[in-house]
């Protein structure tokens, strides 16, 4: 029998968790923060920058003739500086500093010029909906013309430069960024509860596809849709605290929190854990639901195989619920040792220690891969929202003395510009469009729906079962 994931061990802090950065002190003399760039600025050259003030982070992201931040750094600080302070008034701050290194120095705007235009093209790239504002495209469109004024020496090169932004922003601009054929809008969101007996099947997974491996791909294929709609910025947003140090909170608490993509994808694992639990309730013979258990077992299989860890985790959730793992005659029936290997594989023991030893050996895979095949990383997306969430709530965005506690940002940076690498590999499968439509469309039991499924199937076993069989009906 299945054994159910245990939500107190789900919860446990996450391995790798620094608890050294929740209680980081400050030293009692310490050196005045250094205005500008300089050691540190850049993460890989001198000793890291663990704190700083706003002020001074800002002005290590603004380049200069003779300096560019590293883009560890540049990664780092867009991600964390939302918490802070808004985009457009972040964006209003560089432009401020731009035009005064300008005015300091305009024999420099040759090496200053396309050094900005490249900090701008990284900001729009991988923070693009940012710029879905129209007073932050007014803000860069104003830079850019004054980069290109102030650069006629060098107007080949900057226009060019600035002709790219200008085309990548008007693209931006005209972009809905909402989820398109596989993503969370396609999804049928339709609970079935019978209040009888289920109708005979007139469809099911078996009759769209036999073939494991085949469904395993498909599933790819919507997870990697997904990953691909998460903006880096979902990851902070969702987990915005209020700051004790700032009564103004000037960023993201009086807006609606962007988080729609990272929502959509949980609700796709929610949905999945469903219709795999469905999918195994709904056949009225005992044979026909072992054949369901042992195809989804291989389908788990697959998924583990392919590096896709978030279906795996689905399918093994669905297979817990209890509708499912009470039905002991069909579990009887069913050849489950790889199952329990599987199960082994994601037991939440020590804080998912097998899986994250798994993720990592995923992850070197991918790294060291010729092919986007062996590319393929999908985490299991809930525990790293856990992971992040256990950062962001151990870990202070300020130090006592006002400082933003970068390193806690470095760590949140490591942690999501690793799924951003992830979720770029291109899906090497080709896709079938019948059996997409059927996992995003196919109706679902409700919970009352699966348990009156599973008692119908087999009868309740206890007093408990009973009532609760008598009140479903």
């Amino acid at each position: 029998m299945p054994q159910t994931v245990c939500s107190s061990t789900m919860f446990s802090a996450p391995t790798g968790f620094s608890p050294h950065l929740a209680c980081a002190e400050p030293e009692e003399e310490e050196e005045a923060p250094q205005e500008g760039p300089g050691r540190g600025a850049c993460l890989s050259d001198g000793p890291p920058i663990t704190s700083a003030s706003l002020d001074t982070l800002i002005q290590n992201l603004v380049p200069t003739a003779d300096y560019y931040p590293e883009k560890a750094y540049v990664f780092t600080f867009l991600l964390s500086a939302r918490l802070f302070i808004p985009p457009p008034e972040l964006l209003s701050r560089v432009c401020e500093l731009c035009i005064k290194q300008q005015q300091l120095d305009q024999s420099k705007v040759r090496k200053f010029g396309p050094k900005i235009l490249q900090l701008l093209t990284e900001w729009t790239e991988t923070f693009p909906t940012d710029f879905r504002d129209d007073k932050m495209v007014g803000q860069l469109k104003d830079i850019v013309h004054r980069i290109v004024v102030l650069s006629l020496y060098v107007v080949c090169k900057v226009q060019k430069d600035s002709q790219d932004l200008c085309r990548s922003l008007s693209g931006l601009k005209h972009t809905k960024y909402n989820s398109v054929s596989l993503t969370a809008s396609s999804i049928s969101d339709k609970l079935v509860a019978f209040k009888t007996k289920p109708p005979p099947i007139t469809k099911d997974i078996l009759s769209i596809c036999n073939d494991p491996y085949t469904l395993a791909q498909q599933l790819t294929h919507i997870e990697l849709e997904h990953l691909r709609r998460i903006g880096p910025e979902e990851f902070v947003q969702a987990f915005e605290q209020k700051d004790p140090l700032d009564a103004t909170q000037p960023c993201y608490s009086d807006q609606k929190k962007k988080t729609t993509n990272l929502e959509a994808y949980v609700r796709w694992f929610n949905r999945l854990c469903y219709l795999v639990a469905t999918e195994i309730c709904m056949p009225g013979k005992k044979k026909q639901r072992a054949t369901v258990i042992e195809f989804f077992i291989d389908v788990a299989r697959e998924c583990f195989n392919i590096g896709n860890f978030n279906s795996l985790m689905a399918i093994i959730s669905g297979m817990n619920m209890t509708p499912v793992s009470r039905l002991k005659k069909t579990w009887g029936k069913a050849k489950t040792a790889k199952f329990f290997i599987l199960e082994h594989q994601m037991d939440p023991t020590g804080n998912f220690y097998n899986y994250r030893t798994a993720l990592r050996g995923a992850a070197h895979r991918s790294r060291t891969a010729n092919s986007n095949r062996e590319k393929i990383v999908i985490p299991f997306f809930s525990l790293l929202i856990k992971d992040i969430y256990f950062l962001n709530e151990g870990c202070a965005n300020r130090l006592p003395n006002g400082h933003v506690n970068f390193e806690k940002f470095v760590e949140l940076a490591r942690q999501v510009g690793e799924f951003m690498t992830w979720k770029q590999v291109e899906c090497p499968f080709e896709e079938d469009r019948a059996i997409l439509h059927y996992l995003h469309t196919a109706p679902i039991f409700s919970e009352d729906g699966l348990y009156l499924a599973s008692y119908e199937s087999e009868s309740p076993e206890n007093q408990v079962e009973k009532d609760r069989w008598k009140a479903l009906r």
